[in-house]
């Protein structure tokens, strides 16, 4: 079946990040992978190219398009590739929306041309240590000074991804102690500048996958934040971070269909040209009924995502829609990459191979944005149930 979500301007945008990722990304990628992360001077590159600009409106040297469908032909096309394009996705996917959504015109003007040039690349830091998903949780505290000038950062991030990198953090931290009636109350959120006193970088975490898009543990001690640097309202971040959850799952399940596609791929190159008892793998009953079990769950994982893209756009996409998607496609892809994993016999075991890392890389869509558990959890409070 033909896709009816993308037009001439989106394939030949495909194009154009395709013989990109040719010249400028695949030649280099061994050497990102085994140094853990992709070089700083990347992104100057993706900005050029103006990907960091679709969404941003015009006056601040965007593109001023509003739609997600540039995002998802970039994520399928390095995908395709069996690259990755480090922790360009948190600046663009996850920090933006918080930027378009709550800063005042003041901050646009002073934050939105240094992120569509690259010169700023952006990051949220939510989890905490021994907190995990539980966000409600945290303890780590901004305090007004006296003269009411500035917040004084005090706490500690774990899993931050694009950590390394990072010029500007949107840090979540307690503004006000917890009301023990609602856990969620006295949460803010504080744009912190990385270059500030008492910010500190810690480890670049070793993580199972995605290699290349820096992870990092993140500390403050004593950073002043001025109060011109808090994004929307004091006390209202928890609210704020459960608004863009849905693009943030609807960006997982894309990812997670991308690999599941990008796998078929690999694998049919693989069992075609790989000889085994004197013919292709590609000619074991096995291997076909094994390959065209995977292209009908990608096909149908391919339906969900154009829907929810769709559904994205216009401004409809629900927060149980989203966890739909997101459970699906990750579970669909977890099935599929294991299956041509095994196809590919010992092989499959190497990270030379491109499935190898795939299989890595997977793992993590079923934890990150929000565990399989809590998608059920959502669906099903959805559902009355």
């Amino acid at each position: 079946m033909k896709r009816a979500i993308f037009d001439d301007d989106h394939e030949s945008f495909r194009k154009t990040i395709r013989a990109f990722i040719e010249s400028e990304v695949s030649p280099h990628f061994e050497e990102w992978y085994a140094a853990g992360l992709v070089p700083r001077e990347f992104y100057y590159k993706l900005a050029e190219l103006g990907v960091f600009g679709i969404e941003v409106p015009e006056e601040y040297g965007g593109a001023g398009l509003d739609t997600f469908k540039y995002e998802a032909v970039m994520t399928e096309e390095a995908t395709r590739a069996g690259v990755t394009f480090g922790g360009s996705g948190v600046h663009v996917l996850l920090c933006l929306p918080y930027i378009k959504m709550l800063a005042t015109e003041e901050q646009k003007q002073r934050w939105l041309p240094k992120f569509v040039s690259g010169e700023e690349m952006w990051a949220i830091a939510m989890t905490e240590p021994g907190t995990g998903s539980d966000l409600a949780g945290m303890k780590t505290t901004a305090k007004l000074s006296e003269d009411g000038t500035h917040y004084v950062l005090n706490g500690a991030k774990t899993f931050i991804t694009g950590g390394v990198h990072a010029d500007r953090v949107i840090v979540c931290a307690r503004t006000a102690p917890a009301d023990a009636e609602n856990r969620r109350k006295g949460i803010s959120l504080l744009v912190v500048d990385t270059k500030a006193p008492g910010y500190a970088v810690g480890r670049k975490l070793d993580k199972l996958g995605l290699k290349t898009s820096d992870t990092a543990e993140l500390s403050f001690t004593d950073v002043k934040v001025p109060v011109e640097d808090l994004l929307g309202e004091e006390g209202e971040g928890f609210s704020y971070l459960g608004r863009n959850l849905p693009q943030e799952r609807l960006g997982i399940a894309l990812g997670a269909y991308a690999q599941a596609a990008a796998a078929i791929r690999f694998t049919q190159d693989y069992v075609t040209q790989r000889m085994v008892f004197g013919q292709p793998v590609a000619a074991f009953q096995n291997t076909k009924f094994e390959l065209a079990a995977c292209k009908a769950k990608v096909d149908a994982a391919q339906a969900v995502v154009d829907r929810g893209i769709e559904a994205l756009d216009a401004g409809e996409l629900t927060p149980a829609e989203a966890a739909s998607a997101k459970l699906f496609c990750t579970e669909v892809a977890a099935d599929v990459i294991d299956r041509c994993l095994q196809l590919h016999g010992g092989y499959g075991f190497m990270n030379e191979y491109p499935i190898a890392r795939l299989y890595a890389d997977n793992r993590v869509n079923r934890i990150y944005g929000g565990t399989s558990e809590v998608m059920k959890s959502i669906i099903s409070k959805d559902m009355g149930l």
